[in-house]
């Protein structure tokens, strides 16, 4: 199953334990809290369920949502 903005929205938003519309799309999310544990959390979850490529530096250097979703093979 492909991985979708919505799907890392509502994940990103779990790890958080925020609502997932509370989650901005365009904005840096370690201003929500958003860690490089988690990051790390969350990129092995989507690799593992997913088969995403990306690499954690690349997710890392610009953590938004709008900005993952390339990386990650959303179209």
């Amino acid at each position: 199953m492909p991985l979708t903005l919505e799907q890392i929205r509502s994940d990103v938003a779990e790890c958080l334990g925020e609502d997932p519309a509370d989650i901005p799309l365009d904005e840096n999310l370690v201003d929500y809290g958003l860690d490089s544990v988690r990051v790390m959390a969350l990129l092995e979850r989507w690799r593992h369920e997913h088969a995403v490529q990306a690499d954690f530096a690349d997710l890392a250097e610009r953590p938004a949502i709008e900005a993952w979703a390339p990386l990650l093979g959303v179209a």
